[in-house]
């Protein structure tokens, strides 16, 4: 069995970036450090760099996310970046979307420790829970997969002229060329590559943005989402 790690210090700009909710941040941290680990979720030799790397990384993803609005981030694993949106940002109503069932109960047991009120889990494939989650304002990934297949996941769930950010790497401009016909496609009107972050974290995180326009996912998702539309029972006043 892999063995736990201890959190290292903090920076200084994690109290600036979490706020009041610095406490909880640490407490994250050390269940990422510790059954984290022991789960599988993370790598033991990410635990010296889950500050910068993963925590403050994905927290900073809050300067471009809208006021009060509803996020789906799809592929949470342990929770990168919806905990620290989260514990950043408490006018979202964020659903954390995970198929595996070991992550989603972690997950679970870090929303109720942390008393993460605006959170729910929800186990699933972004393809299965179409139709039967509400439309989301906001999209969010971190780096799962290519980026025409993270759109095509994330895109279908999102409301008209609703928008995805995508933590990426280096890649990103390639990556956002490469998948730009896929992307039309998908009904996605405008794409830009975003730094944030910046005094943060060195180099500053990457986003790309996908928005898209009165077609979430194009002809054939919006055929999809009718159909489930149907299959789902109503629920009586």
């Amino acid at each position: 069995m892999t063995e736990a790690a201890e959190l290292p210090p903090a920076p200084p700009e994690a109290r600036d970036v979490f706020g009041d909710r610095f406490p909880e941040a640490v407490r994250y941290g050390e269940l990422l450090a510790d059954v984290g680990v022991t789960r599988g979720l993370i790598g033991p030799r990410e635990v010296p760099r889950l500050w910068e790397r993963h925590l403050l990384n994905c927290a900073v993803l809050s300067e471009v996310v809208p006021e009060e609005v509803t996020v789906c981030d799809v592929g949470s694993g342990a929770g990168l970046p919806g905990i620290p949106l989260a514990l950043t940002r408490p006018d979202l109503q964020i659903t954390l979307l995970e198929p595996l069932l070991r992550r989603t109960n972690f997950l679970r047991e870090v929303v109720e420790l942390l008393g993460l009120e605006h959170v729910t889990v929800v186990r699933g494939r972004a393809e299965e829970v179409l139709g039967k989650l509400t439309p989301m304002h906001v999209v969010t990934a971190r780096a799962v997969a290519p980026l025409d297949r993270l759109a095509g996941w994330g895109v279908p769930l999102l409301r008209p002229y609703g928008e995805m950010l995508l933590l990426k790497g280096d890649t990103a401009e390639e990556e956002l060329k490469q998948a730009r016909a896929a992307l039309g496609k998908l009904g996605v009107v405008e794409t830009s590559v975003l730094h944030v972050g910046e005094g943060v974290v060195d180099p500053p995180s990457t986003v790309v943005r996908v928005e898209v326009g009165e077609s979430p996912g194009g002809v054939r998702f919006a055929a999809k989402r009718a159909k489930a539309a149907r299959r789902t029972p109503r629920r009586r006043p």
